[in-house]
């Protein structure tokens, strides 16, 4: 029992070094291919076309439009789905430069439009509309986050 104990001893040493030499053989190697390789990088024109890319994508997004606290009005709620497309239609021939909003949730319809950052100028546009006597119902002024476009930004602070 003694004997077999000493031949599986060495035989497990015997095992455990050969696979550490053909280890160490491994890593010379590597280290050899390493030491004596040299890399040949060669620029490829697309990574310079994808690099203005991404510069333009990043100069849009400085650009891009924000939401700032301002107003909206309410034109229509209405289960009419028909009335709010043709009072819609209208709107968008009559002020194509207003931005109108059109919700559905059943079975309501709402029409909203306007991004306005100060009262007044939400109060004028009401006043407008109403004398055009397009809208049946009542105009209501809602406090909203609207959009502000940079050239708008621009405008209001008199910056270039």
């Amino acid at each position: 029992m003694a004997k077999l104990m000493h031949i599986r001893h060495a035989f497990f040493i015997l095992l455990m070094l050969m696979i550490s030499n053909n280890v160490c053989a491994q890593i010379d190697t590597m280290a050899a291919e390493v030491k004596y390789s040299q890399n040949i990088f060669q620029k490829d024109e697309r990574l310079k076309k994808l690099g203005q890319e991404m510069a333009a994508y990043n100069e849009s997004l400085a650009k891009k439009t924000r939401l700032v606290k301002g107003y909206r009005l309410m034109l229509l709620n209405t289960n009419d789905r028909n009335y709010a497309m043709k009072v819609r239609s209208t709107l968008l021939q009559q002020f194509p430069e207003q931005k109108l909003y059109l919700t559905f949730i059943a079975p309501n319809v709402k029409l909203k439009i306007g991004n306005f950052t100060d009262k007044e100028s939400a109060e004028k546009f009401r006043k407008q509309l109403q004398d055009m006597k397009l809208i049946n119902e009542d105009i209501y002024l809602l406090n909203e986050p609207v959009e502000l476009k940079p050239a708008e930004k621009n405008a209001d602070t008199d910056e270039p």
